[in-house]
């Protein structure tokens, strides 16, 4: 039985508007799950109501086989780690650590020693643990709020994201520590972002949200390498995934720039789609191409470049280690086992292997 499960859980607000719509999810324990999805698709909403912050219109909740719906926030034992951090400023670093043991009545001496022990975790040294939160760094800030939760020893621990106040650098140093902390304590962590790149690496299951619905779920490299829909095939991958228009008819996909055989759709006929493929699936070739680019510019990252080009009126990205200085038009090669078709009625994947 999983750790958590979330069965079709929907939440409408008193005038009408539905923020999720029949919600299932199980975690397993020791799960690092990340909700993923565009402002407004109902992630944040979602955390709240598993925290028990929010209410849930229908559906229900169960955690170590207990059902939680109706259980105050408190009585569920679930740890939340805020955007904003949600710190007492008037406290010190050291009890707002300790805040959530001494609400629960618990003895000064285990309050010290989980205080103590998790500000280590985190890194706090004494002399921060008096200071005041406004006397901090935003990522010290965010230090505190994690050893906060890490103080709490919660059955769950949520995360709503936490690391979007932070520079680019500090972010990337926080999602290491906080991988780190879940690997070594084996906590289960169900964590918000709107950031692919923290879904893509700290998470042993993605859930993508859009507009309330969930679109898919499963491992980070099955999703970004076999999306469901054409919104998690996009909302994954930088650069966004090439999407080409044309038509499949008997096994072949045809546009008015080229053709290529897909044995395995022989038997759909005349139907439309868009063929989608990474960058890092095309190539520049000299001979045997695909297809004929016009090259728009060229982004130059170092160890590899990507080439933003056109074909026909369809913007095309191509990751090369080529010199692609002063070139208008090159050619270009796909690795056709790395396509996928999706139905432009639909929007849903097309998999040639289940037909």
């Amino acid at each position: 039985m999983s750790y958590l499960t979330i069965k079709h859980v929907d939440k409408v607000y008193p005038n009408g508007f539905c923020a999720v719509k029949d919600f299932n999810l199980e975690v397993d324990e020791h799960d690092f799950v990340v909700i993923v999805g565009p402002s407004g698709c109902g992630k944040s909403t979602m955390l709240r109501m598993i925290s028990g912050l929010e209410s849930i219109t229908s559906g229900e909740m169960i955690l170590e086989g207990k059902k939680i719906n109706e259980l105050s926030p408190k009585e569920r034992d679930i740890a939340m780690v805020f955007q904003n951090y949600a710190l007492y400023p008037h406290l010190s670093v050291y009890d707002n650590i300790g805040f959530s043991l001494l609400v629960r009545k618990k003895n000064r001496r285990l309050i010290h020693e989980k205080v103590m022990n998790a500000s280590r975790i985190v890194e706090i040294d004494d002399h921060q643990l008096k200071r005041k939160p406004g006397q901090l760094s935003g990522g010290q800030r965010q230090r505190v709020a994690l050893g906060r939760t890490i103080a709490r020893e919660a059955k769950l621990f949520l995360m709503d994201e936490p690391l979007s106040n932070l520079d680019a650098k500090l972010r990337g140093d926080m999602r290491v520590e906080i991988i780190e902390l879940w690997r070594k304590y084996n906590q289960t962590i169900i964590y918000v972002s709107h950031d692919q790149i923290e879904a893509m690496t700290m998470a042993t299951k993605i859930v993508i949200m859009n507009k309330g619905v969930i679109e898919q779920v499963g491992a980070p490299n099955y999703v970004y390498n076999h999306p469901e829909t054409l919104f998690a095939a996009t909302f994954l991958g930088t650069p966004q995934i090439n999407l080409i228009s044309g038509k499949l008819d008997n096994g072949h996909f045809i546009n008015e720039y080229f053709s290529i055989e897909l044995p395995e759709y022989k038997n759909i006929n005349n139907m439309e789609v868009l063929l989608g493929i990474r960058s890092e699936n095309l190539s520049v070739v000299k001979e045997h191409e695909d297809f004929t680019v016009k090259v728009d510019y060229v982004e130059y990252l170092g160890s590899k470049s990507i080439v933003h080009a056109y074909l026909g009126e369809t913007i095309i990205a191509v990751n090369t280690k080529e010199n692609m200085k002063d070139i208008e038009e090159c050619k270009v090669k796909m690795n056709i086992s790395k396509i996928i078709l999706f139905d432009k009625e639909t929007s849903k994947a097309i998999r040639g292997d289940e037909l």
